[in-house]
């Protein structure tokens, strides 16, 4: 990783930690992943060369930074959508100064009706980082838009666990999908489509 890169980096995770101190209201809160969910990130996705990534929930672009380091090493992109337009400002500024904005596509908006635009295996991986009550309904078009061995990442699994019982349970359930829990960050409940 570039000096300049890894500076930036640093920075947001500072600015992250200071602004969740200080604020109560959820909404402007960064609520970032933590910074060895960031380098996991970056190796899944060089590990199983995804180029077309999805992030669903930008907040100020910490973790987009990470998915799109990984993303350009292997000659792909990172779609990001966040509903927040106070965010999507934040995010916008930071892809600039990141020397990554060219890797990135940000879109401000709702992400059910993103994930409902989409074709069929359009994404080799899906990081959700969301509003977690929401995942449930997102589910079908998920698992319609991630490709056959492509991978989604949920953040928040050890952190939020009755959260989010109701969509693990589902994508557990699913006889298309295999999953596991990695104890890294927060947690993150990884799925992938079975090609078989």
């Amino acid at each position: 990783m570039d000096e300049s890169l890894g500076a930036l980096l640093a920075e947001l995770e500072q600015f992250g930690q200071a602004s969740d101190a200080a604020i109560s209201d959820r909404p402007r809160r960064m609520l970032n992943i933590t910074r060895d969910t960031g380098e996991f990130l970056d190796v899944l996705v060089r590990a199983t060369n995804a180029r077309r990534v999805l992030e669903i929930g930008t907040s100020n672009g910490y973790s987009t930074l990470w998915l799109t380091h990984g993303a350009r090493a292997v000659g792909g992109t990172v779609t990001t959508v966040d509903l927040s337009r106070f965010k999507f400002e934040m995010a916008a500024g930071n892809f600039a100064r990141s020397g990554l904005a060219a890797f990135i596509v940000q879109v401000q908006g709702d992400a059910g009706k993103l994930l409902a635009r989409q074709k069929n295996d359009a994404f080799d991986l899906i990081f959700l980082d969301s509003e977690r009550p929401e995942y449930p309904g997102w589910w079908p078009e998920i698992r319609r838009v991630l490709r056959p061995g492509g991978l989604l990442v949920v953040d928040n699994a050890t952190s939020h666990v009755a959260e989010m019982a109701p969509f693990v349970a589902m994508v557990k359930a699913d006889q298309q999908f295999s999953s596991c829990l990695v104890p890294v960050g927060n947690g993150e409940f990884m799925a992938t489509r079975n090609t078989q």
